[in-house]
């Protein structure tokens, strides 16, 4: 499965941080723009992974999924 995110770039001082927009938590930082594009898709699957780990953890009882699907929507900035 593909998805599209959208990578944040900012610089402090000699260093680079990116956040990816849509995911709370996917951070990470790098000496340059290039390490920080490689080193934010491990950043976002450890989010993306734990969230979906841990989702119904603090339940008693565990939901059944009954239906995944993709979904589109139009946010504005």
């Amino acid at each position: 499965m593909r998805r599209d995110f959208t990578l944040v770039i900012v610089k402090e001082g000699e260093w680079y941080a990116g956040f990816i927009k849509e995911v709370p938590g996917a951070i990470t930082q790098g000496k340059s723009i290039e390490e920080v594009q490689d080193n934010i898709k491990e950043a976002l699957e450890m989010v993306l992974e734990s969230n979906t780990k841990h989702m119904f953890d603090d339940l008693e009882v565990k939901p059944e999924i009954v239906k995944e699907e993709l979904v589109t929507v139009d946010v504005r900035p």
